[in-house]
């Protein structure tokens, strides 16, 4: 048996006992967790915004770990070696796989998702299993450390698909929407792959400061007119893309208004409204280019490791908190809530 943080209902996060995850086929892999990360998407669990969830499932999708025991068709992983993991499983085969959009694998399953006995248990949790783990985990080398690892297994490359969609080009002008964890993200992405003029949109001081400190301009939403200011900045025209990592209506509100005809607006906030907040004549007369969905994390991670990018950056600077595994209710309220100015915590899970 073992800890685990598990979904209890509508903001009702338990430190409960649950049984040792097992090998199930031989393809699998059993990983001893030692960091876990709560995630913005998680919040949406949380919250209830996201049904469906069977009570008693495990929690949680980011995480770095070492490989406790290997199924006999695994080759690539051994006991004890140093993994970290993207938010889903991927099988390297299919379609998609092959087109680089692991993130909608066939074979696929998103972590810490079990609806009707069926799906992942999570990863704030002393052990996971990790299915097809040749094709879903990565080894976590020596120049990265457990911090980097786990952010590269969503939150970077989430804010690097973000960044990538957005089609960066010399000479333009970007805004990102929101500084939470991805969109910190989003900002080191964005000056990495080229962008000279970036702003950035929040209404907390403290996380505008990071913005800043990554390259970016700040405004504060609620002390600036963003719309005055960003079309100033360009003649009159707007952004030439806007990122969007909230995932509100009005964030994507804001994003219309921000964006130039002919722009691009990258949206990787996790939607649930029914509705887009506008209209088809709106896109039609802004001629807009509007790109969502899923980060798909795996082939980001891939891409990103071997490129060395998360190794030349500090973006573990946006972890602020740590809470051991059995203080997770706590850690969630904490996070939700932006209390002591938190912009990521981890959970220490050994």
């Amino acid at each position: 048996m073992m800890q685990a943080l598990t979904f209890g209902g509508k903001e009702i996060i338990e430190y409960s006992t649950v049984g040792d995850p097992a090998l199930l086929h031989p393809s699998d892999a059993i990983v001893k967790i030692t960091l876990a990360g709560i995630c913005g998407s998680d919040l949406h669990v949380y919250h209830g915004r996201e049904t469906g969830l069977d009570h008693g499932t495990v929690m949680g999708h980011e995480f770095t770990g070492v490989v406790e025991e290997a199924g006999r068709d695994v080759k690539k992983f051994k006991k004890g070696t140093r993994v970290l993991s993207p938010f889903t499983t991927s099988c390297v085969e299919c379609f998609y796989c092959h087109i680089g959009l692991t993130c909608r694998c066939e074979k696929g399953n998103l972590f810490g998702w079990m609806q009707n006995g069926h799906g992942l248990h999570g990863a704030q949790a002393a052990y996971i299993r990790v299915p097809m783990a040749d094709s879903t985990l990565l080894p976590l080398s020596n120049d990265l450390t457990e911090e980097k690892g786990l952010l590269l297994g969503d939150v970077f490359s989430t804010g690097y698909f973000c960044a990538d969609n957005a089609e960066i080009k010399p000479g333009t002008t970007y805004a990102v929407i929101g500084c939470g964890p991805v969109g910190l993200m989003t900002i080191l992405a964005a000056k990495h792959l080229g962008a000279e003029k970036l702003f950035a949109v929040d209404m907390i001081a403290e996380r505008l400061a990071i913005a800043e400190k990554f390259g970016a301009i700040p405004l504060n939403a609620s002390l600036t007119d963003v719309k005055e200011e960003i079309f100033n900045h360009t003649n009159g025209r707007g952004a030439d893309a806007v990122m969007e990592v909230v995932g509100t209506d009005r964030s994507v509100k804001l994003a219309i208004e921000l964006i130039r005809p002919g722009g691009i607006i990258s949206s990787v906030g996790v939607h649930t409204a029914n509705n887009f907040s506008f209209s088809p004549g709106e896109a039609y007369d802004k001629n807009l280019t509007y790109k969502s969905g899923r980060c798909p994390a795996r082939f980001y991670s891939e891409k990103l490791l071997r490129e060395g990018v998360p190794q030349r950056y500090a973006i573990e600077d946006i972890i602020t908190h740590q809470f051991p595994l059995k203080e997770g209710a706590k850690a969630y309220e904490v996070f939700d809530k932006k209390m002591d100015n938190c912009v990521k915590a981890i959970l220490l899970t050994q």
